[in-house]
């Protein structure tokens, strides 16, 4: 236990202040991701405890922090709205039912995540390129700060020619406007002056406390998080739904129909979760020069929605904006995250009338300080010395993010790199030729990875009909890839065959040899066996190498 508790607790100061701030930070993008999923904002501030406190105490990056993202509220837009439906048309019709196949989701969710966990699939977020990373925190960079952007307006409330009330936001204008920019630079000023003066007082944290005493203190009318709550169809921080129990499992109900329905939106939901959690842990990594378990992670993110659907709370994963605040504000260790949830459930329990009072422009300030610390600046500056396809991802990623969602920027990104990747490795398949002494065998020696890419060019490089009746293929710099390369090879042994002409492979690989031997008994007859080349000779007898610059023969 002391042992827990000491890894934990690396620097306790930085840590406890920097779950404070980063809890204040949370709430509007909660809130958000609330009216985005058209649930109360209590059941996402609590989806945001639970999933934000088992992540940090069981999570693979200390100083990661998850929460509820609006990244995976898209997702379950759709499901919610469907779902309603469907409890219309039940026997006893169940109002609020997209709410209960939420739940559900979030569980299944939860599955999924700890599945990929369990079987390692966390491992491949290493095949994310750096151009498509890039790109991520670009577009990532300009959602959050659209997202702020937005908050320059108020809802009113309309109806319509056909009697349906709707809210419609009407932008500010005027000395409200005015205020509102005000405060805003005045959040940004005090983040961006006090760290010069002194980095023992966190500045987000100290920002919103001056901020926030400016308008309570000074009387000013300006929107604070409790009516931005309240425009949003809620009643304060009480929410106007009862507090979720184990009771309301009664509505759903379990059959084949519900898992159908929810199947996708969960796999979709738990696919965001982890390129957006995992992706954030690489650039924690980068912050931090240290390096987290990505399949830890996993796990820990299907526990904290599994047990978040459980108790009534809304699906997340880690989220980046909140994840750059914290490390900035010197939370390293588990602590700050374990605070940040600790200091959100007692906002909801204790302090709601208190949080309430933080202005909005507060949370904008901080939050657009962490949209310029989130930019890669250095992008604009490396985009013409790069390659002209990794400018080109790092781009499209960017304004994908923007347009859609992560998860479809990320996928984008790296199937546009590997087709990059594949078709530049394509042009590299070479043939040397050369006659032996007597003219009657001819060697072509192959370069570069023989692939599905490269198949096309490997075939042109032979002439079967005009060759020699000995041939040999040399594969001393090239390796065999894939299935489509053995397909290739087997072909031209047949043909050479056909013309009744002799072919043998050298220099194959051990690895490469496997492959052959296991695609067709065939190869055995044309494959030799014999190393005679020297650096063949020295990578099978490495016990052979040279110990001194003596024991060469120039």
């Amino acid at each position: 236990m002391t042992e827990f508790v000491r890894k934990i607790t690396p620097n306790i100061k930085d840590d406890v202040l920097a779950g404070i701030t980063v809890s204040l930070a949370m709430i509007p993008e909660v809130v958000a991701f609330a009216f985005v999923a058209q649930i109360d904002p209590l059941v996402a501030l609590s989806g945001a405890f639970i999933v934000g406190l088992i992540t940090a105490i069981f999570g693979g990056r200390p100083g990661l922090i998850s929460g509820a993202a609006g990244a995976v509220a898209v997702i379950f837009v759709h499901l919610i709205s469907e779902g309603h439906a469907k409890g219309m048309l039940f026997d006893v019709p169940v109002e609020n039912m997209g709410y209960f196949y939420l739940l559900a989701a979030v569980i299944l969710m939860g599955v999924f995540q700890i599945g990929a966990g369990v079987f390692k699939l966390g491992r491949f977020v290493r095949l994310i390129p750096h151009s498509v990373m890039l790109g991520f925190v670009n577009g990532l960079a300009i959602v959050i700060f659209l997202a702020q952007v937005r908050m320059f307006s108020h809802k009113e409330m309309q109806i319509t020619v056909q009697g349906v009330k709707e809210y419609i936001n009407i932008p500010m204008q005027g000395s409200e406007l005015y205020v509102m920019l005000g405060l805003v630079l005045l959040t940004m000023g005090v983040m961006w002056f006090l760290p010069k003066i002194t980095t023992k007082i966190p500045a987000a944290l100290t920002a919103i406390l001056i901020t926030t005493g400016i308008v309570v203190f000074g009387g000013l009318d300006v929107s604070t998080v409790g009516s931005y709550i309240i425009e949003g169809g809620g009643n304060g921080l009480k929410g106007k739904f009862p507090t979720p129990n184990i009771g309301l499992w009664e509505n759903l109900p379990f059959n084949l129909d519900t898992l159908k329905f929810i199947l996708p939106y969960a796999f979709l939901a738990a696919s965001v979760g982890l390129i957006e959690s995992l992706m954030t842990m690489n650039l924690v990594d980068e912050l931090t020069e240290t390096r987290g378990n990505g399949n830890r992670e996993c796990v820990a993110q299907g526990a904290g929605n599994m047990i978040s659907g459980l108790f009534g709370g809304t699906g997340g994963c880690g989220m980046i904006g909140q994840t750059v605040i914290n490390i900035n504000a010197g939370g390293r260790g588990r602590l700050s995250g374990i605070m940040m949830a600790l200091t959100l459930l007692t906002f909801i329990l204790f302090t709601d009338k208190y949080i309430e009072q933080v202005p909005i422009a507060a949370l904008i300030g901080v939050m657009f300080m962490m949209v310029i610390e989130t930019f890669a600046w250095s992008s604009f500056r490396i985009i013409r010395k790069i390659p002209k396809s990794d400018a080109f991802v790092l781009i499209v990623v960017s304004a994908v993010t923007v347009i859609y969602d992560l998860a479809i920027a990320v996928f984008v990104g790296v199937i546009i790199s590997a087709l990059v990747f594949a078709w530049e490795n394509a042009k590299k398949i070479r043939a040397r030729k050369r006659f032996s002494e007597d003219g009657k065998t001819k060697t072509y020696e192959i370069w570069g990875p023989l692939f599905f890419g490269s198949i096309q060019a490997f075939n042109k490089k032979f002439d079967v009909k005009n060759d020699p009746d000995h041939v040999e293929i040399d594969f001393v710099e090239s390796r065999i890839s894939d299935h489509s390369a053995l397909e290739a090879i087997f072909n031209l042994v047949n043909k050479y065959e056909a013309e009744g002409k002799t072919i043998k492979l050298k220099h194959l690989s051990k690895d490469c040899k496997i492959l052959l031997y296991k695609a067709s008994p065939k190869f055995r007859e044309v494959i030799v066996e014999a190393i005679d080349d020297p650096r063949y000779h020295l990578a099978e007898n490495p016990e052979k190498f040279p110990k001194s610059l003596s024991e060469y023969k120039f």
